[in-house]
């Protein structure tokens, strides 16, 4: 059994005041001997880590008509619109709450699901329910981190395969090698190649695309210069996917950094039968609109301004 330290445990009970007894923020602030303040950011962290999870059940969507015009325009199977967070929330935090929703429901046994990186991705498991799902497998679609990071793609497939009790595939290897000689002798293993086959063959896929913004996963873990960033812009790069990086019409530009990320390849998410791209906001919108030119996606969760963007 886990034992809870005491922060923990003011987390839960504040929780449990809150949407269980329905009591108000000043209500817990008083109970708890604490201030408000304390009290709206324990709650906001409860959710950010998955203690508190959210799950709205409605039979419409006020943007039915948004989510219609999208699947048209981009020819998708899928489109989800989530509702402009208030306040100034970070709007990675209203996508991943509507990608968990949509992913946990989605999930059935003796499935493989293949996993990309990304914060928004990392969120939305934080919104899957806990449970065990017989045969289902979690494949990793990119190498990882040498070091520890919650965005690396080793940490979401395996949080994820333990949320849904489900065995776990790594690619065995660093998403991005020193130089294309190094990748092609680890392409070369056939512990990695075995991986790679099983990402080519996932039920479904769950991918986010990357921009080149101060606040992008790659710029920000330093898998990508600020010198390489100027190279990939000039060659036309408008963002990536899957560490693979994209010009404005969706196709994979010809960088060396491409010759050295080990990844499943874009082209392939073309024979998977459910690609999710989850992710939203101005900055990513080129790199959006590259994936869906290149008709690497055919489900779409994203913000309501994300999506009129994405429609002229």
């Amino acid at each position: 059994m886990t034992t809870l330290n005491e922060a923990d445990r003011l987390k839960l009970r504040i929780a449990w005041a809150y949407y269980v007894e329905n009591m108000t923020q000043s209500e817990i602030a008083t109970r708890f001997g604490i201030n408000r303040i304390r009290v709206t950011r324990t709650l906001a962290a409860c959710r950010e880590e998955g203690i508190v999870q959210i799950r709205i059940n409605a039979p419409g969507s006020e943007f039915a008509a948004l989510e219609a015009d999208l699947e048209r325009r981009w020819d998708l199977r899928r489109v989800i619109v989530a509702p402009r967070p208030a306040n100034g929330s970070d709007t990675r935090l209203i996508i991943a709450a509507a990608a968990g929703s949509y992913i946990s429901d989605q999930v059935a046994e003796n499935q493989s699901i293949g996993i990309g990186w990304g914060r928004t991705l990392r969120l939305s498991l934080n919104y899957i329910g806990k449970r065990t799902v017989p045969g289902l497998s979690v494949v990793a679609l990119m190498g990882g981190l040498t070091a520890a990071s919650r965005m690396n793609t080793y940490e979401s497939a395996s949080h994820l395969a333990d949320i849904l009790d489900a065995v776990c595939y790594y690619i065995a290897a660093p998403a991005f090698t020193k130089d294309e000689a190094s990748k092609n002798v680890l392409l070369s293993q056939d512990i990695i190649l075995e991986v790679l086959d099983l990402a080519k063959g996932v039920d479904c896929a769950i991918v986010s695309v990357g921009s080149f913004d101060e606040d992008s996963t790659l710029v920000s873990l330093g898998l990508v210069t600020q010198s390489e960033v100027e190279s990939l812009r000039e060659a036309g790069s408008v963002g990536d996917l899957l560490g693979h990086f994209l010009d404005v019409d969706g196709e994979v530009i010809n960088h060396p950094l491409n010759k050295r990320v080990v990844a499943l390849h874009p082209s392939q998410l073309r024979e998977v039968k459910s690609v999710i791209l989850a992710c939203g906001g101005p900055q990513k919108l080129p790199a959006m609109r590259a994936a869906l030119r290149g008709r690497y996606v055919n489900t779409l969760i994203t913000d309501e301004d994300t999506a009129r963007a994405l429609l002229p």
